[in-house]
This record gives C-alpha cells, structure tokens and sequence, in this order.
C-alpha cells in the first residue's frame, strides 16, 4: 500500500493561538508530504511493498533505515493531526481517567510527567502516552521511533522536532508542551484508541 497524505482534519487556522497557520502549513504541506514522497520512493521493490502501515514500520526497524524513519514519521503524524483539535484539552473521557490515575497518579501528575518526557527528549522525537502489557507509562523515542516498535500502542504522542514548534515558540519546548497537553489534545480520540487497544 503506498502512503498518502490526509486533508487536516480541521483548518489551518483553527488550532490558534497555540499552533498558527503557519506551522501547519509547513508541517503538514512541506514536512508529512515529504515523509510520505520519499517513503513511498524507499518502499518500491522491498518485501514491504502491499503491508499495512503498521507491518512496514514494525518490519523495517532495525532492518531498512530510510524506510523505517519515513513510514514512522508518516504513522506519527496521520495520528498527531487527529491527536489534536481546536478548543482541546479539558475533560478526559471516564474509563480513560481512571487509567490515567491508576497507573499514573494522577491527572496533573501525567501532564507534568508528558511534559517532562517531551523537554528531555535529546534533539528531534516524540513524547508518548503508551499503552504495553494492560498499563499506561510515558515514555519517550528519537526521531521517527515509535511505542509500536518496542510492543506497545501509542495512544498520545507529541512531536518535539523543531519544525512542529519553532515558528510559535521558538526555542521554548516547554511552552509548547504545556500548550498542546493543556489546549490541543483531543481526549476523544485517544480514548478511542485506549478501547481499540484494550
């Protein structure tokens, strides 16, 4: 299967003042497209050509390099996009809360905790709310690396890669961190994925 860009799922404007229409621009139209070009270009002739997305970033890592950081970015970002969503953030949907404060403490306790992993993160990578083995953890991957490929479900991740934050925040990741989890998360959508994984 080749990999395709998806339409934002809300306007470019829409998720403001927290992330402009700018950085949409470029991180959706120039960075994702680019993910997806050159994943598909990698992807011709590989015994992964006709696999799921999923299948193709578990396969290729450690296997195929180029590969693996396009089709990772890629299944990254087809989620980011609906991870966020304008006026987000607020309640979290009941069975996922509960998660959330059992194997993590509590709700404030998680966002400080998602935020630090994202500001710790060395250089470009994610931040995650992963689900592995019945329990949520925060944990943290370089580059295009995803929960995926270590046996879990990602079910909230955040790009800490320059370009997702530099137009808005410049060099103040925390800030941007601290906006995303307060302001732009779509709680809806990741507890959908909590269920799927259950």
């Amino acid at each position: 299967m080749s990999f395709t860009l998806p339409d934002l799922p809300y306007a470019y404007d829409a998720l403001g003042p927290y992330m402009s229409r700018e950085t949409l621009e470029y991180h959706h139209d120039k960075h994702h497209l680019a993910y997806v070009n050159n994943g598909n270009n990698l992807l011709k002739g590989t015994e992964f050509e006709g696999k799921s997305l999923e299948e193709i970033v578990k396969g290729s890592y450690g296997k195929n390099a180029g590969l693996f950081n396009n089709a990772g970015q890629h299944y990254n970002h087809l989620h980011f996009w609906n991870w966020m969503k304008p006026n987000g953030g607020g309640a979290i949907p009941g069975e996922l809360e509960k998660k959330i404060i059992e194997d993590l403490g509590s709700v404030e306790k998680f966002k400080e905790d998602f935020v630090a992993a994202g500001v710790g993160q060395f250089g470009s990578g994610w931040a995650w709310l992963t689900f592995k083995d019945g329990k949520l953890s925060i944990t943290k991957t370089p580059n295009g690396e995803n929960p995926l490929v270590h046996g879990g479900v990602p079910l909230l991740g955040v790009d800490v890669w320059e370009h997702s934050y530099y137009i808005d925040y410049r060099n103040r990741r925390p800030d941007y961190l601290k906006a995303f989890v307060d302001h732009l998360v779509n709680w809806d959508y990741v507890a959908e994925l909590y269920s799927k994984a259950l």
